[in-house]
């Protein structure tokens, strides 16, 4: 079955970040449909020998059952000192390249793995651009199932207002790979995503969101050229 344009740029931009892995490396594996692609061209470089010795930390169940089956070997974090690289995707991307993630609802992980890189790599279709965050996503912020509505009414304190994430295919909330839901923010304006990010962690519930501010070493954004996807580089304000 042919791939839509949208996957083909999805694909582009992930094989592009896949590209820059080289042997011995340890690697941070995202989540969602734009970086999971970078998990089957890993694969593909081991197999013909390209590269060699790598090692991987996945940050979900999706990533790390694909990783399991291309036979990509996992390590946990205790087995290693650092992330030489981790590709991820992400739902918004604004100018400064501060992030909105956790449409995939693995925003804890994916943010402790981007924490840990050395070279926290995003890919992404030229969609997912945006002048400010906030513009078409919500802000995923997840909380301990305990204190939903506590957290909530901290929220909508902070100007936001929160809807709990449900289910597509079974009924109920959504639970994260740690076991707790996930409250999906909108804010009729995100001025200061620093301030907003410390200000949501700090209320007592909460376990981490999806603001991801000054993690991005470069983004790699697929556009269509022409019919033919093409790969250009993002880099953060004031770096050469």
């Amino acid at each position: 079955m042919s791939s839509s344009p949208v996957d083909a740029l999805k694909r582009a931009a992930a094989e592009a970040a896949a590209s820059r892995v080289v042997s011995g490396m340890v690697v941070g594996l995202g989540t969602g449909s734009t970086a999971i692609h970078a998990v089957p061209a890993l694969a593909r470089r081991l197999r013909s020998g390209e590269l060699q010795d790598i090692r991987a930390v996945a940050t979900s169940y999706q990533s790390t059952m694909l990783a399991r089956e291309l036979g990509i070997r996992l390590v946990d974090l205790e087995e290693i000192e650092r992330i030489d690289i981790a590709i991820d995707g992400a739902d918004e991307v604004a100018p400064d390249l501060t992030l909105i993630k956790g449409g995939g609802g693995a925003q804890t992980r994916e943010k402790i793995i981007a924490a840990l890189a050395v070279d926290f790599t995003v890919v992404v279709d030229e969609a997912k651009l945006v002048d400010r965050l906030g513009s078409s996503r919500a802000v995923p912020v997840e909380v301990l199932p305990f204190a939903v509505a506590p957290v909530s009414r901290a929220i909508q304190r902070l100007g936001g207002q929160p809807e709990l994430r449900m289910a597509v295919k079974k009924a109920g909330p959504v639970v994260t790979d740690q076991g707790n839901l996930l409250l999906d923010v909108r804010f009729t304006e995100i001025s200061d995503p620093a301030r907003l990010e410390r200000d949501l962690k700090m209320i007592p519930g909460t376990l981490e969101n999806g603001l991801f501010v000054g993690l991005a070493r470069r983004v790699l954004v697929a556009s269509l050229d022409q019919g033919v996807p093409r790969v250009r580089e993002l880099l953060p304000p004031g770096t050469s």
